[in-house]
């Protein structure tokens, strides 16, 4: 049985009670908040380097000064704890400042990815009533008209001036203390896709985030030496959680790229000395394409996670060649874990080439039938995922949750394994879902986009395999009396998703879609015919 006693020093753990009624193992030293991490931070480095960022670089006292400032300013404006702020901001050190001020004050984080449209904004700012948005500039007409949201009573724009927001840069007041929380409480909400195409907001908590942090912290051995890249969305789990929050913990350096690029990336990785990743293995393999990959010096590279899809063999192959000191490692997580559910421990990934790890110190994971039921080690079935730091549920819906969670336990939708090692492996997902690059699209959202294009009577999307970004999404659209082409699909795909849940191939079908004797649509079909 290969456990994590064999690999790290863990530190002290103990069974509890949370979450009215679930019981898990927590450690017993541990932040009991999400501020607490930064705080604690800044009191013990304060002259360390916290954020680099195209030039800009603030100290941990840096930092902590701007984070106080908002959080002075925030509670000047009327903010109260508990309240929800939409963080609609892109990779960039403003990102952090308002994050932990947030924490600071006991508001409440809804990071939004950038790539989202005006309709998926709005659908945010309204499912969980938010009091306030802090957005970048350029992105000031997507947000809803002033006026049109009546709990959304403050915007606050970084960048350049907008008409009917403040700028985050002139926010001041008295300065405040940092708020008392209780671990339980919740500290951000992150939308995640639903089945019914709306997004479902899962609310992580203070006791979530501590845990993930340490598992990160002790599992892959991050220490304050350690410079992080935060080269995925900051307002995504993994950048939010893997990268922000872990190493804040361990009082490291974050390398903020604002926007991946390959050969800027490599650059940058070389000039920052970064030692640690989380990325999708497509930015892994899009670096390895990159000429200077294997002439800059990359020796500081000793940790390179990776998640949201297989790491292809050649291109771990690759990856060793070209950095020998860069250990990959298998982390498999979701929104609804706050990120790690399993880690592939140091230097066992090679080994266990087939497997995405064990579960994380303080996680529980179960392999169930159809009939909610155990399987025996070594067989399929759904896995189920319990611990301190999975999620209580989604906010304001309680359907969702119910429907989510059993037992303590949140049903991932992935169909999986756990052999008698302790080796959890994933073989499909029972999700109608695309994976492209990391990036999870419920192809049931473009669905309900395409079929709002007049003409349309019947559509299905499905991924389209591709050798860099694991699919691509594939639709299949039945508009027999409309005159439509590819460009004006994609044009009404655009206004109204994120850009990467735009089809790509696009094909007009002079039949109605394949069906079953009960008419559900049959997608296999459609998948072997693209």
């Amino acid at each position: 049985m290969m456990n994590w006693d064999q690999h790290i020093a863990l530190p002290a753990m103990q069974m509890e009670t949370h979450f009215d009624g679930r019981d898990m193992a927590c450690f017993v030293d541990r932040p009991r908040s999400f501020y607490a991490l930064f705080a604690q931070a800044a009191a013990s480095t304060p002259e360390h380097e916290a954020i680099s960022c195209n030039g800009q670089r603030f100290t941990y006292a840096q930092a902590e000064a701007e984070v106080s400032r908002i959080a002075a300013g925030l509670v000047a404006q009327g903010l109260l704890a508990g309240e929800r702020l939409v963080l609609f901001v892109s990779n960039r050190p403003e990102f952090v400042f308002v994050l932990f001020a947030l924490q600071k004050i006991g508001v409440i984080a809804v990071p939004v990815g950038t790539r989202e449209q005006g309709p998926g904004l709005a659908y945010i700012l309204h499912q969980c009533s938010a009091a306030a948005i802090v957005f970048d500039s350029e992105l000031a007409d997507r947000l809803p008209p002033i006026g049109s949201m009546p709990t959304l009573r403050l915007r606050l724009a970084v960048g350049t001036a907008v008409e009917g927001a403040l700028p985050l840069s002139a926010l001041s007041g008295e300065a405040v203390t940092a708020a008392a929380v209780n671990e339980e409480d919740c500290a951000a909400i992150l939308y995640t896709s639903g089945t019914t195409g709306n997004p479902k907001g899962a609310m992580l908590t203070h006791l979530n985030i501590v845990h993930s942090v340490m598992h990160y912290q002790f599992c892959i051995k991050l220490c304050a030496q350690d410079r992080a890249a935060l080269a995925v969305p900051a307002s995504h789990v993994t950048g939010l959680i893997a990268i922000i929050a872990a190493i804040v913990h361990v009082a490291g350096t974050l390398v903020i790229v604002p926007e991946f690029k390959a050969a800027e990336f490599v650059a940058l990785a070389a000039r920052e000395r970064i030692s640690y990743s989380l990325m999708v293995p497509a930015m892994y393999q899009l670096c390895l394409l990159q000429p200077a990959f294997r002439t800059v010096d990359l020796s500081a590279w000793r940790v390179g996670g990776f998640g949201g899809a297989p790491m292809p063999v050649a291109t771990v192959q690759s990856l060793a060649q070209a950095v020998p000191g860069l250990t990959l490692v298998n982390c498999y997580g979701a929104t609804e874990t706050t990120s790690p559910a399993t880690i592939m421990p140091l230097g066992q990934s090679a080994i266990h080439n087939d497997s995405i790890g064990i579960t994380v110190p303080c996680g529980a994971i179960r392999v169930m039938d159809a009939a909610g039921e155990a399987v025996a080690p070594g067989q399929s079935g759904e896995l189920w995922i319990a611990g301190a730091m999975v999620v209580p549920g989604y906010w304001d819906n309680p359907q969702a949750t119910a429907q989510g969670f059993a037992h303590g336990y949140w049903k991932s939708g992935d169909v999986g394994s756990l052999d008698a090692q302790g080796l959890v492996r994933i073989f499909d997902r029972i999700k109608d879902m695309i994976n492209r690059g990391g990036y999870k699209i419920y192809s049931v959202e473009v669905e309900n986009v395409l079929m709002a294009l007049p003409g349309v009577q019947e559509a299905a999307v499905v991924g389209d395999p591709c050798p860099v970004l694991g699919e691509r999404v594939h639709a299949y659209v039945y508009a027999p009396n409309a005159r439509l082409d590819a460009d004006a699909v994609r044009q009404h795909c655009s206004t109204r998703l994120a850009d990467y849940k735009v089809p790509e191939k696009i094909i007009f079908v002079n039949a109605p879609l394949p069906r079953n004797p009960n008419g559900k649509l049959l997608k296999r079909q459609l998948r072997m015919a693209g």
